[in-house]
């Protein structure tokens, strides 16, 4: 293509929500860690190692009863405050900077549990009431 010889409207997005399809059979609640699978379209966070972890539902999404794709579901991304693991795989403020990994839709974890969780993000600050994921 040639370089442009007049003034372009070029669109822009913001890059803070992104709105992908829901998985049929799939139900996604406000608040909850939101993923895309293997496949590219949105479910709950999980222990899995298929799914690349957006953000947080800015909405309930109900696709129980639709095909693939059949609803959109808004996800923000940010820095977003999730509940620590427990016991052994427990986040600390000594693992800030490090990558924490999807135990469940608001759960997070130090360990990739075996191989068998997907990276949530990066640990930007641990407190009392849990921690601060990057996404």
């Amino acid at each position: 293509m040639a370089a442009l010889t007049a003034p372009r409207h070029t669109v822009t997005r913001s890059g803070d929500i992104r709105e992908p399809g829901v998985k049929g059979s799939t139900k996604i609640f406000q608040g909850a860690m939101a993923a895309v699978g293997a496949d590219g379209f949105a479910v709950p966070a999980s222990t899995a190692t298929t799914l690349k972890i957006l953000g947080r539902a800015e909405e309930t999404v109900d696709n129980s009863a639709g095909a693939d794709g059949a609803v959109n579901c808004r996800i923000a991304t940010g820095i977003f405050r999730w509940d620590n693991s427990a016991s052994g795989d427990a986040i600390t403020r000594a693992d800030i900077g490090a990558t924490a990994y999807a135990v469940d839709d608001h759960t997070v974890a130090k360990t990739n549990g075996t191989n068998t969780r997907s990276a949530a993000g990066v640990i930007f600050d641990v407190d009392d009431k849990g921690v601060w994921i990057k996404h």
